[in-house]
């Protein structure tokens, strides 16, 4: 019963800072998830360079963090995403067949996975970590097809990534490691016209290490390439009085990113993990986004904190750059938008990235079952709005994630995964005895 009540209480809590949150898009940076929907990793706010807490955060930014992941290690994660975004628009674009109106995006929310296994091979004597991921990598969509001003503007874009890589232990203190990203993107829209939802693919790589400074200090940092995708035949422009243009294809990349993080749990006899991590986005130098958006540095902030020796709690926060330009350009992605400036600018607001502020929390629970570990989170990314030219939007999302996670073989588990009427004498449960 005790357990009972702690594990509600808990999850009260986190669900406290979701509802908290409700003026508070997605909560990717820009249009990339990165491990803010990560089991554990999302109630640090994502925080995962250094010493990620669940084994999807390893493909999700430091490659080299594989090394941390021992035995045999498989992890399903999933989360719910529920963003709010409103647009008032002013302008008149005659071409594109678009009028003055207000409203709401009709995107409904999302439903993410990300699963993860990895498997160290220290029973051959390597010191090397090899692991698969699939995962949620990017996504963003508004839609306004029930307002008839819009003439049906929507706007979606999703990225789902195969990861696979390895992390190598240099040295008892030095880690590096490397993956290979193929990615499966889909693109509906986002300009005025004839369009239907197209697919590309695009490959990127990871490259990370990490190094213990000190016995209670982890260093971590890595780069991710730039991911190119070419949607061909994606768009017929409107360019006025029910006229089409020719079929045309849509350029758009995912930007080059540089990761930094610091990790430390001297504190409280070691059972209070503080960690940081920033990240760089280069989106002036994509296709498609540099038109709208610049470059981006993201701050996250996060804490665990050991209750038993099974339960911890977690706390996150993290800060992200309003990266919309003031001034644009006149193309996107190849395409120039017949109505010029003012449809560039009614672009933006189709791809608002203005919020800033985040907020998450969240519990795990080490050997819920015998060598199976669960953990929860929930968070909330605060209401923001910006002005485009004669357009504005608004933006507003919480979210609430979950992960299982078994472990296998060599560091799986301090026991067997046996009914405790097997073992008697075994430490399971949640620890609280």
């Amino acid at each position: 019963m005790q357990m009972r009540l702690l594990l509600l209480a808990m999850l009260i809590g986190s669900l406290t800072i979701v509802a908290d949150s409700r003026k508070a898009a997605a909560q990717a940076f820009g249009v990339e998830l990165h491990a803010t929907a990560n089991p554990a990793a999302g109630g640090m706010a994502g925080v995962s360079i250094a010493r990620p807490q669940d084994v999807q955060s390893a493909f999700t930014g430091n490659p080299a963090t594989l090394t941390q992941f021992h035995g045999t290690q498989f992890s399903f994660g999933s989360a719910w995403v529920e963003p709010t975004i409103n647009v008032d628009n002013d302008a008149t674009l005659p071409l594109a067949g678009i009028s003055p109106f207000e409203a709401r995006s009709g995107q409904p929310g999302s439903a993410l996975a990300n699963i993860a296994a990895t498997q160290d091979f220290s029973a051959f004597g390597l010191p090397v970590t090899w692991g698969i991921g699939f995962l949620s990598g990017a996504g963003l969509g508004v839609k306004y097809t029930t307002e008839p001003n819009s003439n049906g503007s929507t706007a979606s874009l999703l990225a789902l990534n195969v990861a696979s890589g390895a992390g190598v232990q240099l040295t008892e203190r030095m880690s590096v490691g490397a993956q290979l990203v193929a990615t499966t993107s889909v693109l509906d829209g986002p300009f005025s016209g004839l369009s239907s939802a197209t697919t590309a693919y695009g490959i990127r790589g990871l490259f990370g290490t990490t190094y213990d400074a000190t016995d209670h200090t982890t260093l971590g940092c890595y780069w991710m390439t730039k991911q190119s995708f070419l949607f061909r035949d994606a768009i017929r422009l409107s360019i006025g009085g029910g006229a089409f243009s020719a079929v045309q294809d849509v350029q758009l990349d995912l930007p080059e990113t540089f990761g930094w993080g610091i990790a430390n749990d001297r504190l409280l006899d070691g059972r209070l993990l503080l960690a940081t991590d920033l990240l760089y986005k280069k989106y002036s130098e994509t296709d498609f986004f540099r038109a709208i958006w610049d470059d981006q540095f993201v701050l996250q902030s996060g804490l665990q904190y050991a209750l038993t020796s099974k339960i911890k709690v977690r706390l996150g926060y993290s800060f992200a750059e309003n990266i919309m330009l003031d001034a644009t350009s006149l193309s996107a992605g190849g395409i120039v938008p017949p109505d010029g400036l003012p449809a560039i600018q009614y672009l933006q607001s189709q791809f608002p990235a203005i919020n800033e502020h985040r907020v998450s929390g969240g519990f795990g629970v080490k050997d819920f079952l015998p060598g199976v570990d669960l953990d929860v989170n929930a968070g909330g990314m605060f209401f923001a709005e910006d002005q485009f030219g004669q357009s504005s939007a608004d933006a507003e999302s919480y979210w609430v994630a979950f992960g299982i996670t078994w472990r296998f073989g060599r560091g799986a588990c301090e026991r067997l995964p046996v009914p405790d009427n097997w073992c008697p004498n075994c430490d399971v449960g949640l620890g609280l005895q």
